[in-house]
């Protein structure tokens, strides 16, 4: 007869369990969209560290260095939060200034070397995490994270 599913084998509570980032929500919920945001954010421009240098870099950096493809989805990927950022119902200033951001690190990084050297250094998505954190302690203060 077949063990049920629920019967875990030996082998497997014996085993460590990795540690693994939880994913966020999809809801409209702030505390939701902090958590993608900022999450998203770290795969962009901090996902990787340059040992030698001690440099944080991340998707943004890496992809802009395949021709054309890679500043095309980097530069969806800042549309994203900007959009999170527009249903949360930010300022039509704000978004214009994170669109800006998005608009100026896709327009730089697309410049062939000079393009990648600049994504190592600009970060749009973190100064749109910061503008977009700022917003949210603001008008939602309970979607803040305690980190302990």
């Amino acid at each position: 007869m077949d063990k049920p599913a629920s019967a875990a084998s030996p082998t497997a509570t014996a085993r460590p369990q990795r540690m693994r980032p939880e994913l966020p929500p999809l809801s409209n919920d702030p505390a939701a969209v902090r958590q993608r945001v900022e999450m998203l954010e770290r795969v962009l421009e901090r996902s990787f560290k340059i040992p030698v240098i001690r440099r944080d870099v991340g998707l943004d950096a890496i992809a802009g260095l395949v021709p054309v493809l890679g500043d095309v989805v980097t530069a969806a990927m800042g549309a994203y939060v900007v959009w999170e950022a527009r249903n949360l119902g930010m300022s039509k200033w704000q978004l214009w200034r994170m669109g800006g951001n998005v608009a100026f690190d896709t327009a730089i990084g697309a410049i062939p070397l000079v393009g990648d050297a600049f994504d190592f250094f600009f970060r749009s998505n973190t100064k749109n995490l910061k503008i977009l954190r700022k917003h949210l302690d603001k008008h939602h203060p309970s979607s803040g994270v305690i980190e302990g």
